[in-house]
């Protein structure tokens, strides 16, 4: 154990020092949070982290959504004069309207500052060199894991503009001794390359960095992921482009993500009731981050569902709020079957038993008093059983939801391949 980890009494005092100087800029140069702070109890002298839990109010996306409706492009969630602004980002939509997300120089240090955390407990260093297997459009994660990794001194090998064949031969030219991608998009990099004959070359890849869904943190996954890479490390990290960093995969325990300390102060909520939620018991992650000072957010419901999990110390010596299995899903994401509650990772995880199982489609039909869903699957070669393998996991899903659920094969190449976030489920009202 390292024992220059913190312990976490000195974890809450760092925290509360840099919420009290958050506070005192944007309680008075903030208009958003100005307003919002004005009726409650809440300014830069406080007293205690479960004081700002108690009295703060709660922040969600859509009063954000909405803000930058009234007050557009950016909103008024803006602590300095908008010259000082250096970064737009952009969230990717997958649940509504995008919002737009400005930074200054000190924000987006700070954020890479917490992006070379994550490396670093990777095991990535100078020495490395990493393959961006990104389109680097307006996401902020693409160019604060970039930044971060030049930071550090690595060779970074930026993957935008390339199709899937293009950035493996890259990688193979170079040596990439990292890569940076999501889940989904490294296993059918995977897949690619498999099939490769490149005249005795080897990938030289160790390490496998995914974000951006929450299939790292799921066991089925990442024996997908290391089955087309053996020898690898498939290490987990999530992030907002509201937030930033915000977790890093505990090195001693995969599937455990360490909140960065620095990075945000964490709760977790019962989604219903706000109330607070005790550690190993589900609910949603909240956070308020304390160096993104341009652009800061308060109290913010991520929407993650997660379980946190008890502990005075983790076996690789770090104290920091821990997620239990990661990220478990999105309480948007929930789709009611017949009654039963159903999330995309729970669908995932049992889908990915399955190794001879290429890509799946998910089709839910929205009837007026219930939903149904049927899964489309594309085998991973011919030769295959298909009707046999899908009986198999009608009978994998009905275990595992009390639910009949139809699987039917798709032809091969049929369905999609994502470079990032998978949208594998498609919604139709009837």
């Amino acid at each position: 154990m390292n024992p220059s980890f913190p312990n976490l009494k000195t974890i809450h005092e760092r925290q509360l020092e840099l919420l009290k100087t958050l506070l005192i800029k944007t309680c008075t140069s903030n208009p958003f949070y100005r307003k919002k702070l004005a009726c409650c109890d809440i300014d830069h002298d406080l007293e205690s982290l479960d004081y700002f839990s108690r009295h703060c109010p709660l922040t969600t996306k859509q009063e954000l959504v909405d803000d930058q409706a009234a007050y557009p492009p950016y909103g008024s969630n803006l602590t300095f004069p908008i010259e000082q602004y250096t970064r737009f980002s952009q969230t990717s939509a997958t649940t509504g309207t995008p919002m737009r997300w400005l930074d200054t120089s000190e924000s987006w240090n700070a954020m890479t500052d917490h992006w070379s955390e994550v490396f670093r407990t990777a095991g990535v260093d100078g020495f490395d060199r990493i393959m961006f297997a990104f389109s680097f459009g307006p996401f902020l994660g693409f160019w604060t894991s970039y930044d971060a990794a030049q930071k550090i001194g690595c060779l970074c090998l930026p993957g935008g503009g390339m199709d899937s064949s293009t950035r493996l031969a890259t990688m193979l030219d170079n040596e990439a001794t990292v890569l940076c991608c999501t889940p989904t998009y490294a296993i059918h990099l995977g897949e690619i390359a498999k099939t490769r004959r490149d005249n005795g070359k080897s990938f030289k890849v160790r390490v496998i960095i995914v974000a951006g869904e929450p299939g790292g943190s799921i066991l089925p996954v990442r024996d997908r992921i290391e089955h087309f890479w053996p020898g690898v490390r498939v290490f987990d990290h999530h992030g907002m482009t509201e937030t930033g960093p915000l977790t890093f995969e505990c090195p001693a325990n995969p599937g455990w993500l360490h909140v960065i300390s620095d990075a945000c102060f964490s709760e977790i909520i019962d989604p219903g009731s706000g109330a607070p939620v005790a550690a190993g018991e589900t609910g949603e992650l909240v956070v308020t981050t304390l160096r993104r000072t341009g652009s800061p957010l308060l109290r913010y419901r991520t929407g993650d569902l997660i379980r946190s999990r008890t502990m005075s110390r983790c076996s690789c010596g770090r104290r920091n709020f821990t997620l239990d299995g990661g990220i478990l899903g999105r309480i948007d994401d929930m789709i009611t079957i017949r009654g039963v509650n159903v999330y995309p990772s729970a669908v995932d995880t049992v889908i990915r038993r399955f190794p001879d199982i290429s890509e799946y489609r998910v089709d839910v039909e929205k009837n007026p008093s219930s939903c149904e869903m049927n899964i489309s699957v594309e085998l991973a070669s011919e030769g295959l059983d298909a009707e046999a393998l899908c009986a198999r996991l009608e009978q994998a899903l009905r275990e595992t939801f009390t639910l009949r659920i139809p699987v039917n094969p798709a032809t091969s190449g049929s369905l999609p391949r994502f470079e990032l976030k998978a949208r594998r489920w498609h919604l139709k009202s009837k």
